[in-house]
């Protein structure tokens, strides 16, 4: 089992800024994926981005130039920074894990963002 502990959601203003922090532990294994996914009221988890531990990324189009996604491997971290946010990008953000070669997926319980004026 891999447990994920999500924080730096909120409230912000049109063009503000956040940072989304997730720490996993538990069966922690060194080739991993971790990202973060958004969940709409009646859609399925959709891509944000997502990070291996060979610090390969993919974003969604609508995020590229705005998110940053990044990682520190020694303490099983990853993080979002969320620039120039529009109201559209309020959601809740859920943090991802995967071993690499492996079943599971594990997620997070979800960090609300909200933009708006």
């Amino acid at each position: 089992q891999v447990q994920l502990v999500e924080s730096g959601g909120g409230l912000v203003q049109p063009g503000g800024s956040l940072r989304l922090s997730c720490a996993a532990s538990g069966s922690v294994f060194r080739l991993n994926v971790m990202g973060w996914y958004r969940l709409s009221p009646g859609k399925l988890n959709e891509l944000v981005a997502t990070m291996t531990y060979h610090n390969s990324t993919t974003y969604a189009d609508s995020v590229k130039g705005r998110f940053t996604i990044s990682r520190d491997n020694a303490k099983n971290t990853v993080y979002l920074q969320m620039n120039n946010l529009k109201p559209e990008d309020t959601d809740v953000y859920l943090c991802y894990y995967k071993n690499m070669g492996y079943v599971n997926d594990y997620w997070g319980q979800g960090t609300r963002v909200t933009v708006s004026s």
